[in-house]
């Protein structure tokens, strides 16, 4: 029989294949795969948490933020009333105040009219009283003179005591 280089090509690739499940290769080859394979699972799941909680915390934000923009909102609409209240208070006080002096100036006008209505009749009082005195002095003796000025000044000044009063 002739032994030819093939005969021993897979006589040794047997005994190659034999010394790999003596040593056991493809168990050890295996384990070795079989933990790469867990730690990758392993960091997959880590990942894929990490990832929930990425979305969890972004979620968060994103409500706080839709939060926090209705709240900001709410405070300008609360500002834009309560300057409303406070233009329309401040305008109702104005006008309260012109009312008042409006008021003031009316009656200071109506003091001032009186008074000059009563000036006016104390004058012509006198300046009648002045010329009576002087046509009595012309027309009339002494004695009767006396006694009409010192009657119609009483008279005098009792109409003007009852209009006064």
């Amino acid at each position: 029989m002739n032994i030819d280089a093939t005969f021993w090509v897979a006589i040794s690739f047997f005994l190659f294949v034999g010394m790999l499940f003596y040593f056991k290769v493809p168990q050890k080859v295996d384990q070795l795969l079989s933990d790469s394979i867990k730690k990758i699972q392993e960091e997959i799941e880590n990942a894929e948490k990490l990832k929930d909680d990425a979305k969890n915390i972004l979620s968060d934000y994103e409500m706080k933020l839709s939060k926090s923009k209705t709240e900001i909102e709410n405070l300008i609409k609360n500002a834009e009333t309560q300057s409303e209240k406070n233009i329309l208070k401040a305008n109702a006080e104005f006008h309260k105040i012109i009312e008042i002096r409006k008021k003031n100036v009316e009656e200071k006008i109506q003091q001032m009219k009186n008074q000059a209505i009563k000036d006016i009749k104390n004058s012509s009082i006198e300046i009648a009283i002045q010329s009576v005195k002087k046509i009595i002095k012309n027309s009339i003796d002494k004695k009767k003179l006396d006694k009409i000025y010192v009657s119609s000044i009483d008279e005098a000044k009792k109409i003007l005591k009852n209009k006064s009063i």
